[in-house]
């Protein structure tokens, strides 16, 4: 892959995250978007149609600019490359994940995060200047949790507390703690469930022999309400409500969080630590 086809696809990101947030129509996120981003971003994007039915043609649009790209050596179907560069939005790069599974066929971003400049990490590279992807499965990763193993892990570390795979922080205990204080108020009851999603993992190996990994989770809801009470749901659920839109004392979200973690060697004293999590509801029901 060359760096005018990395610069390309990066161009038709932008153009495509400013379309979307422009006009508000979710039919133009899978023209640039694929995969667990593209269900974040439709979903953001079909939540801001809801409030905004004509659009949002005040949107600030984004600029990526000094744009760097990592790719990796790889054989067979799907290939990926990371692209990261400078956003006009906050003081960190944005990175980004691109994959597409066949010769010809359209880059499309997979996995967005935001890396302040001491959360970037070295990448591992040969004398040609290319990285190496990292394999999901536990016997060829060299990893403390293989990619593919990493939402399988994190899911059952939310549900349940235990496991000292993670390192403490505002996505591990710091977060069990929110929910644990969000769940039990006055009047109103929130359970939590987490699984792993079908969305595949994406990692690349760095120079002390960990990896970074793009992964992807959902958590899903249940809010029940005193009896009489009633849940009111605002415009931007209503845009991505499963069913009809009425109030009920009870109501399930379903949440699709993708995360980007530092993942040490097999054998290191570190933990997985997370860099950056977005997420965005992507389902709703009245019950």
């Amino acid at each position: 892959m060359s760096k005018a086809e990395a610069t390309t696809a990066l161009k038709q990101f932008v153009d495509g995250f400013n379309a979307s947030n422009t006009k508000l129509d979710p039919k133009v996120n899978p023209t640039y978007e694929t995969e667990s981003l593209l269900a974040v971003d439709q979903a953001l994007t079909k939540s801001g149609q809801a409030v905004s039915p004509r659009g949002n043609p005040k949107f600030p649009r984004l600029t990526l600019t000094s744009p760097h790209f990592t790719v990796p050596k790889q054989a067979g179907w799907p290939k990926f490359f990371l692209a990261d560069a400078v956003s006009n939005r906050n003081n960190a790069r944005w990175f980004l994940v691109f994959t597409r599974d066949a010769v010809g066929a359209k880059w499309k971003a997979s996995y967005l995060s935001a890396l302040a400049d001491n959360q970037i990490p070295q990448f591992k590279t040969d004398p040609d200047g290319y990285a190496e992807a990292v394999p999901a499965d536990a016997k060829d990763s060299g990893l403390k949790v293989a990619p593919g193993e990493l939402g399988k892990a994190y899911a059952t570390y939310l549900n349940t507390g235990k496991g000292e795979v993670f390192a403490p922080g505002p996505a591990t205990d710091q977060w069990r703690k929110l929910r644990e204080q969000q769940g039990r108020q006055p009047g109103s009851r929130i359970q939590y469930e987490d699984q792993p999603s079908d969305y595949a993992p994406v990692a690349l190996r760095t120079k002390d022999g960990g990896a970074l990994v793009f992964f992807s989770t959902y958590y899903h809801q249940q809010k029940t309400v005193s009896e009489g009470s009633r849940i009111s749901i605002p415009p931007e659920i209503k845009g991505i409500m499963d069913g009809p839109a009425k109030e009920s004392d009870r109501m399930t979200f379903t949440t699709l969080s993708q995360q980007v973690v530092k993942v040490p060697a097999a054998g290191a004293s570190e933990k997985v630590a997370f860099l950056h999590r977005l997420e965005a509801k992507t389902s709703a029901k009245s019950l």
